[in-house]
């Protein structure tokens, strides 16, 4: 296990950002992954879809921050998208039911053309 987290942040529509995560998302990185998305979130880009591609591990600490980050999207009118979840974390997803809540992509393109065929919440208002 690492000790450290990077977010490298893509912006390929207004509004939206892929943010990939390398590391491992613990009790140690957890709120580095929460400062940065919601960072992302308050720059203007409420949709955001989390790229899980190179996470080796994610612990209760990561879900917490995941859940965190649904929270903060949707009160900035956007919602939030995850990409090549790694087992364990889809089996903490499933089993607390936050499964239902988030939407789930194979592959950033996919969660790309998802949030942009779905407006911010405020527009919808």
């Amino acid at each position: 296990m690492t000790h450290t987290l990077h977010l490298t942040v893509q912006h390929p529509h207004s509004g939206i950002a892929i943010a990939t995560i390398v590391g491992d998302v613990d009790v140690h990185t957890a709120s580095t992954l929460r400062s940065g998305a919601l960072e992302i979130i308050q720059q203007g880009h409420p949709r955001l879809a989390l790229d899980l591609t190179q996470v080796g591990f994610c612990d209760s600490a990561g879900l917490s921050a995941i859940i965190g980050i649904w929270h903060a999207a949707q009160e900035a009118g956007g919602s939030l998208s995850l990409v090549a979840v790694p087992d364990r974390l889809m089996r903490m997803l499933s089993m607390t039911g936050v499964d239902s809540l988030l939407p789930v992509h194979a592959a950033t393109a996919d969660a790309v053309a998802a949030l942009t065929d779905s407006p911010p919440a405020s527009a919808n208002r």
